[in-house]
């Protein structure tokens, strides 16, 4: 393996476009609710505690978050949407920055879409989804809290947005807490961020 998800470093955190490192190598981005456990994923997937700001705060990420695995690959973390209780000029400017980053960042590999497995595809997931889709972007959802849910709830959970989502993306079950999942989520970014 050429690189490793545990070297991943803070890079900086951009509020405009001109901040963003330049469009070159492969990044993979994770894009989801606020409170679905996104930061969570990413510090456990790239088995670094902290690397990743978590709150009980939902919408603590404000800007993009860039992390550098060496000097070709990237993971970022992108504000959570669906939040209300930010100032409206503050939730805007996150999505023309968020579509701006989704439509001309050429360097985007893929996106990780992290739902509440206890409450997949609200409207703004399923919006993601369609754009994904008529983007020809690849999608791997992680349904979260995963470990908040029966074994047979968690299955039928899986099987449901499976369904729902049709060839849109991959879906898999995740904890963070109980680390379910994290073989699965950690070879699908490998197979995104090798080298084509």
């Amino acid at each position: 393996m050429p690189f490793d998800l545990s070297q991943a470093q803070y890079l900086i955190s951009a509020h405009h476009p001109k901040q963003w490192p330049s469009d070159v190598g492969i990044e993979v981005a994770f894009a989801g609710r606020s409170n679905v456990g996104k930061s969570s994923a990413i510090n456990v997937i790239a088995n670094r505690r902290g690397l990743a700001r978590t709150s009980k705060t939902p919408g603590r990420t404000q800007q993009l978050v860039f992390f550098e695995l060496d000097g070709y690959r990237r993971l970022v973390d992108l504000p959570g949407y669906g939040y209300a209780k930010v100032p409206t000029e503050l939730k805007r400017h996150w999505e023309v920055t968020v579509e701006q980053y989704l439509s001309s960042r050429q360097c985007l590999r893929g996106l990780v879409i992290p739902m509440d497995a206890r409450r997949p595809l609200m409207p703004l997931d399923r919006q993601l989804l369609a754009w994904c889709v008529q983007a020809a972007m690849a999608a791997h959802i992680l349904l979260t809290k995963a470990d908040k849910l029966s074994k047979g709830a968690r299955a039928n959970a899986l099987r449901d947005v499976r369904n729902r989502i049709g060839d849109a993306g991959t879906v898999q079950l995740f904890s963070a807490t109980t680390r379910d999942g994290l073989d699965e989520a950690r070879d699908v970014l490998y197979e995104w961020l090798k080298a084509s």
